[in-house]
């Protein structure tokens, strides 16, 4: 047995013994039943080197003994979503601009969509991506505009020009024995020229920055696609194995857990929980007296919280202005800088979203969504009618009474947003 230490995001953590065949996936289907999450085979482990700036997500696979074995003493485990781990399998064209991709045998003819992951897949076929990438001299802080392609045998730049005659490709690292990370802050850390930094980084390498491979992409598309197609070419249809294990699984448990869940109205009872033990209410006409008196009681209830909450509408202590903060999505008060992180960090995929308290009006919050890529932000403001407060995003046209509304509204209807509310930014305490 190993002890293996966890991190959550907020600094928590926790102690996991484990077995030496552990995988990463295996480990996050712990810490998810420990942690009561919802397991939803998007959470991941992340391999998070902070003195090295770089971080990556495991594979589902990968022994979590075996990678401990290659961190240094400052690295640690992260336990974090990812939602956008295999988005490239549902939406192969959004992660490979036509452009980057040619294929050796036939770089003349486009391949189509449908066919892409499959080349990728299939171990005989040889895809390759290109295209420009800033690339860091080993042992210098200087950078080079470069050509570079990615094939199977490994990363190559040309020493003239775009050409990739066998003579002009330079070996920039290998595939097999290396993994491909993130740069956290890539532009304080290494003088990057863009925010888009990536690393190959030898399994063997611990600690020492000169062996690096630093490069950098000019926008956030390209990265994506330089990562991916890294990680397509290295691990081939174990990944898309990994995909579909979880995917069978769900239609597995609800091909057995469906007669369960629907339960006839004909088969609920009428119970009577004022005595000590609950009894089965037989007679018809008791049943329905006790079936009014409950829905008497809930009007009561509810009416109860109608006055708690239309009580001072504007008062920041009523309902309405503080339930948001029961919720996984509503991430308080924290700054837009650190919102766009944690979207970053869980995945750049459409719909995902989380709310927070608005920094420039104290009233107010903001919704900070990712859409084709691209994070935006959009401010909730509250507004009054008849005497009642209600939040708005579209200038006053939807109006709702709390946040929690307009959250599930926006999950079914896109509205004014360029797309609809898909997942939520969540962290656990470990």
């Amino acid at each position: 047995m190993w002890d293996v230490k966890v991190f959550s995001e907020d600094g928590t953590s926790k102690v996991v013994e484990i077995l030496a065949d552990m995988t990463a996936r295996d480990l996050c289907q712990l810490l998810v039943y420990k942690s009561h999450c919802v397991d939803d085979n998007s959470w991941t482990l992340v391999e998070h080197h902070l003195h090295l700036g770089l971080e990556r997500c495991l594979e589902d696979h990968e022994l979590v003994v075996q990678v401990e074995s290659t961190m240094g003493g400052e690295s640690k485990f992260l336990f974090r979503k990812n939602y956008a781990k295999y988005e490239f399998f549902k939406n192969p064209v959004n992660f490979f601009p036509e452009q980057m991709v040619t294929w050796c045998q036939q770089s003349n003819g486009s391949i189509p969509p449908t066919q892409l992951l499959q080349n990728f897949l299939n171990s005989s076929s040889c895809p390759e991506i290109q295209g420009f990438l800033h690339v860091k001299e080993l042992g210098r802080k200087s950078w080079k505009k470069l050509y570079v392609c990615l094939r199977r045998s490994g990363l190559y730049c040309s020493t003239k020009g775009t050409s990739k005659e066998p003579r002009h490709l330079q070996l920039l690292a290998d595939l097999e024995d290396s993994n491909i990370f993130s740069l956290i802050a890539g532009k304080k850390q290494y003088n990057a020229p863009t925010d888009y930094g990536f690393c190959i980084k030898l399994n063997k390498v611990r600690n020492e920055t000169k062996d690096l491979r630093l490069l950098c992409a000019e926008d956030e598309q390209n990265r994506t696609c330089w990562m991916t197609a890294f990680r397509l070419l290295k691990y081939g249809m174990l990944l898309y194995q990994n995909y579909r294990i979880p995917q069978q699984r769900k239609a597995w448990l609800s091909h057995f857990s469906a007669p369960v869940r629907s339960v006839s109205e004909n088969s609920l009872v009428a119970m009577d929980f004022s005595g000590q033990t609950g009894r089965v209410i037989e007679n018809p006409a008791e049943a329905q007296s006790a079936a009014l008196e409950e829905g008497h009681a809930w009007r009561k209830r509810s009416t109860r919280m109608n006055v708690l909450g239309s009580q001072s509408p504007l008062h920041p202590s009523t309902l309405s202005t503080v339930i948001h903060r029961t919720q996984n999505w509503f991430h308080g008060r924290i700054s837009r800088e650190e919102s766009h992180r944690i979207i970053k960090q869980q995945g750049l995929v459409d719909g995902l979203f989380l709310l927070r308290d608005s920094q420039s009006n104290p009233k107010a919050f903001v919704l900070t969504l990712c859409h084709h890529q691209k994070i935006k932000n959009f401010q909730i403001l509250p507004c009054e009618d008849e005497g009642q407060m209600f939040f708005s995003l579209d200038d006053g046209n939807t109006k709702f009474t709390d946040l929690i509304q307009l959250v599930e509204f926006y999950q079914l209807n896109k509205g004014v947003l360029p797309c609809k509310l898909k997942h939520h930014c969540i962290r656990v305490a470990l």
